[in-house]
């Protein structure tokens, strides 16, 4: 279960492409991209995307979200659990 202490990585198993601002995530299995699982996210979620580095805290995530973004703390909190659920459920991070 994710707490405010974890910390969390982007998996080595996916493939990163920034188009504008924002990222397309594609799984690789057997050095094949996987095409029927592409994941893309927001400006938003690009933003996040680029603080999972495997040395922050999700505390860290919502304070740099709040910092980025100036929304409130519970928004953010919120809003980072959600996002770290959605991309554990697609293995895009460990």
């Amino acid at each position: 279960m994710t707490s405010l202490n974890s910390v969390v990585s982007q998996s080595s198993s996916i493939v990163t492409r920034k188009t504008g601002k924002e990222y397309v995530l594609v799984p690789i299995a057997n050095n094949i991209a996987d095409m029927n699982s592409v994941y893309t996210l927001n400006e938003t979620g690009a933003f996040i995307w680029e603080q999972i580095d495997g040395k922050k805290s999700v505390r860290d995530l919502i304070e740099a979200l709040i910092a980025e973004y100036e929304i409130d703390k519970e928004t953010a909190t919120r809003d980072i659990f959600s996002f770290i659920e959605d991309l554990n459920k697609y293995l895009i991070i460990k």
